[in-house]
């Protein structure tokens, strides 16, 4: 029988051994409240989407379901479940059902190792403001983000259609771009924090942020969290204006509805990791924690996890409006030309730096050696910019000299001193209805 630990004082932080002795009605509890703020959050996100576009856009957005149109979400998700369920002839059907299913299930399981505060008190029992906790937490989330891929994929192959497969496609080959470069991101964190636990990544930022020592990570990782939620700029799996719906064109009913459920949780819990490793977590920020003892115990700290999600989540919606769809080639050019080979260039310099600091090097001499070592890759990659620039510009004036072959390809082209009649006036041109013959003709058909 596992030990209860009743009310008493409890501690601010929570750490890893705090999991795994919590009564099994505070366990579903907290499984119920995560589904059910997940649930509300896709309603909200989906409220506050089309209202803020629509302002940005000079609209409206939703008014009519609702106080300012709040019910609006909640009138979509009742349409689709009350729409015709279509499924088409040739398609794999038990796979064809079960994808939705595959990418919905796993953007659940994800937000179960987000903290939301510290240890509270539950009914008399002292438990964290977070479902459960791993040693490698961080690497679930990436675990299921990539189960969820394979939805997509399953849902655009069993579609038969050209369209859902392209889709499909499409989506894999990204996911494995950018899933990449946002691990080699998370790999200076946990340098950093010295643990994969979620909680342990929090504790670590109790001093400072790693949005502020690890700013590149940072960016890195908003980059890829764009690639990995398959939204503008980079909705290629989608693609409305070449692929009618990407992977979900034969869907309707509630199985689009889980694809879009997915799609939005998947949002809240990128921002909820982002807000995790790189922003403190469920911590206030520095002005408040520094003047408030209390910011950071009992319940407020919820309130700054959520001020920080939102945040994310309104970044998202204001990329949405604001930049176009990217092509698919510099998507890839993104994920394997740069990201890929910036996050192992920083991950060398930041294991450097702490392998300085852990023989007692000063840090005035690890801020110059890593400014050196900046400078210098800088250096190269524009002297490499350069010289590719010129053989470029060398390569496109050789193709311009050289003579054009015009039947290079083996299509027949007629040769340019055949005759034609662009060079000629109307006039001169003969016409079947202007000579006499053709009257008659005409004449003679018509009695």
């Amino acid at each position: 029988m596992r030990s209860l630990v009743l009310a008493g004082p409890a501690p601010t932080d929570p750490t890893l051994s705090t999991f795994g002795n919590d009564p099994w009605w505070l366990v579903g509890g907290k499984v119920l409240v995560v589904f059910v703020f997940l649930v509300l959050t896709v309603l909200m996100s989906m409220w506050v989407e089309r209202r803020v576009i629509g302002r940005m856009q000079l609209r409206v957005g939703p008014n009519r379901c609702g106080p300012f149109g709040l019910l609006q979400g909640l009138a979509d998700g009742v349409k689709l479940a009350l729409k015709e369920d279509i499924v088409p002839r040739q398609v794999d059907k038990i796979v064809f059902v079960l994808a939705p299913v595959v990418s919905a299930v796993p953007a659940f399981i994800s937000f179960i190792i987000i903290p939301f505060g510290p240890t509270v008190s539950v009914f008399g029992h002292h438990t964290a403001l977070q479902g459960t906790d791993l040693p490698v937490a961080v690497l679930l989330v990436l675990a299921m983000s990539s189960m969820g891929v394979y939805g997509i994929v399953l849902a655009g192959w069993s579609s038969m259609s050209p369209y859902s497969l392209l889709g499909g496609l499409r989506s894999s080959a990204q996911v494995i771009s950018y899933e990449i470069a946002m691990g080699l991101s998370f790999v200076a964190v946990f340098l950093f924090a010295g643990t994969m636990s979620t909680t342990g990544i929090v504790n670590a930022q109790a001093d400072k942020w790693f949005v502020v020592l690890l700013l590149p990570s940072f960016v890195v990782y908003v980059i890829t969290m764009m690639g990995e939620s398959n939204r503008i700029p980079f909705d290629l799996p989608e693609g409305e204006g070449e692929l009618v719906g990407g992977f979900h064109t034969e869907y309707s009913s509630l199985k689009f509805a889980m694809f879009f459920l997915a799609e939005y949780i998947n949002l809240a819990t990128l921002s909820a990791l982002a807000t995790t490793l790189f922003l403190g977590g469920w911590r206030a920020p520095a002005p408040i924690s520094t003047f408030w003892e209390g910011a950071n115990s009992g319940w407020w700290p919820v309130l700054w996890f959520m001020v920080k999600l939102w945040a994310f989540i309104f970044f998202f919606i204001w990329l949405r409006g604001s930049l176009p769809r990217v092509r698919y080639d510099q998507l890839m050019k993104l994920g394997w030309k740069v990201l890929m080979p910036f996050s192992l260039g920083w991950i060398l310099l930041v294991a450097t730096i702490r392998a300085l600091r852990n023989e007692g090097v000063a840090m005035q001499q690890i801020t110059l050696i890593a400014a050196v070592v900046a400078a210098v890759v800088l250096g190269l990659t524009i002297v490499w910019e350069m010289v590719r620039g010129k053989d470029k510009g060398a390569a496109a004036a050789e193709t311009e000299a050289a003579p054009a072959d015009p039947a290079a390809g083996g299509f027949p082209v007629p040769p340019m001193d055949a005759p034609h009649y662009h060079g000629r006036k109307p006039a001169d041109v003969p016409h079947p209805r202007k000579t006499d013959s053709s009257r008659k003709e005409v004449g003679s058909g018509i009695h």
